[in-house]
């Protein structure tokens, strides 16, 4: 019998058929494993509906942060809230209709475990990344973030977010060869963004560093000012 090469075109929905299928055996290790993940994300699905919840009563009732900033966090809250209400039982589903030889349902709760997963951890994770530019970009620039982070623009960048990552998860689910070379560009691209704004901020430090030794009467005087 021939291999099949995986690795050339084989898609998500070709997987998700093999792995719902009736000839699948599971074994009574494997199925205690399962039961236990199940029981395992149920708690963690409890906890980050919790959690999450109570951080954007806390968002809303704070008025310290700047609009931007609280936008950025109350956008990681309500993502991960997402991850809590649908992703873990998504996952609780499929596992259970593994276990149960529920081939109908499993197909549909590994496709919806598949989509809730990747779309929300690829927001969660380009939130969590803006968050830490937000405060580089604070850091840096001083008085003129105000005119440059505005509210606007937040809500633009966290609406790409969305809107790219599910474009992203939709191309890596029915075309996967493909998404693995824009992941691979992209992650290239990252790493090169990413060490620029470390030689930034680094620059930015030591300029300051220097400044204060080389010059402490002027700085004292500009602080006061």
């Amino acid at each position: 019998m021939a291999v099949r090469n995986f690795t050339k075109d084989i898609n998500q929905k070709e997987i998700e058929e093999l792995l719902c299928s009736s000839q699948m055996n599971i074994t009574g290790e494997v199925h205690n494993q399962l039961i236990f993940l199940s029981v395992l994300n149920t708690f963690l699905s409890s906890t980050a509906i919790l959690g999450n919840t109570l951080i954007l009563v806390a968002l809303r009732r704070d008025f310290s942060i700047g609009s931007p900033s609280k936008l950025l966090y109350r956008s990681l809250a309500i993502t991960d809230l997402c991850v809590g209400v649908m992703a873990e039982p998504a996952d609780i589903v499929y596992w259970m209709s593994v276990v149960n030889s529920k081939n109908n349902i499993c197909s549909y709760a590994n496709a919806v475990s598949f989509f809730t997963g990747y779309i929300l951890c690829s927001v969660s994770l380009a939130t969590l990344t803006s968050i830490s530019a937000d405060r580089l970009l604070a850091l840096l620039l001083g008085l003129r973030y105000r005119q440059i982070v505005t509210l606007k623009r937040t809500y633009i960048a966290i609406n790409g977010f969305w809107i790219s990552s599910i474009a992203g998860t939709a191309v890596f689910y029915w075309y996967p060869a493909g998404a693995c070379m824009a992941l691979h560009l992209f992650t290239s691209l990252s790493c090169h963004h990413s060490v620029c704004l470390h030689k930034i901020f680094l620059t930015c430090v030591v300029t300051k560093f220097k400044y204060r030794v080389t010059c402490p009467e002027q700085f004292q005087t500009r602080r006061l000012h």
